[in-house]
């Protein structure tokens, strides 16, 4: 499970650091565009098992066929080097308007990056509507 967040900085050639925390040996990850305005970070497995529940819907109706040309076409999988940093591809990069001060959050099963701006803008758009979003989460 990964929870938390933490701040990081983009490096030169697109580099940026995994919070300790979230580095597991011998893991491979893929990244990809995300919703809302970050970039979504699976472990390799994990975004097999979500490639496929994708595929098992129907291809006959449109939005199935676009939500996983958005996931699939843009992903891209990343290699941690030995001081725990992946390389993150620059069409990304520009998608997700990262600057050089990033937030790394986990959000259960996978990761998010987001400029760090962006996302405490977003998240405090979040807050005052917290209370509503809340109560329209019925089961």
């Amino acid at each position: 499970m990964f929870i938390g967040q933490y701040y990081h900085q983009l490096e030169s050639k697109g580099r940026v650091s995994l919070p300790k925390k979230f580095r597991e040996k011998q893991v491979n990850w893929v990244v990809t565009r995300g919703l809302d305005g970050g970039l979504f970070v699976f472990r390799e497995n994990d975004f097999a098992d979500k490639i496929k529940e994708l595929a098992a819907r129907s291809l006959t109706k449109k939005k199935h066929r676009d939500f996983a040309r958005l996931m699939a076409n843009q992903a891209s999988e990343l290699k941690v080097d030995k001081n725990g940093r992946v390389s993150l591809p620059d069409y990304l990069i520009t998608f997700a308007n990262l600057k050089k001060e990033l937030v790394i959050v986990g959000s259960y099963s996978y990761l998010e990056i987001w400029d760090r701006d962006l996302y405490h803008s977003y998240l405090n758009k979040l807050e005052k509507e917290a209370e509503a979003i809340a109560e329209g989460m019925e089961n």
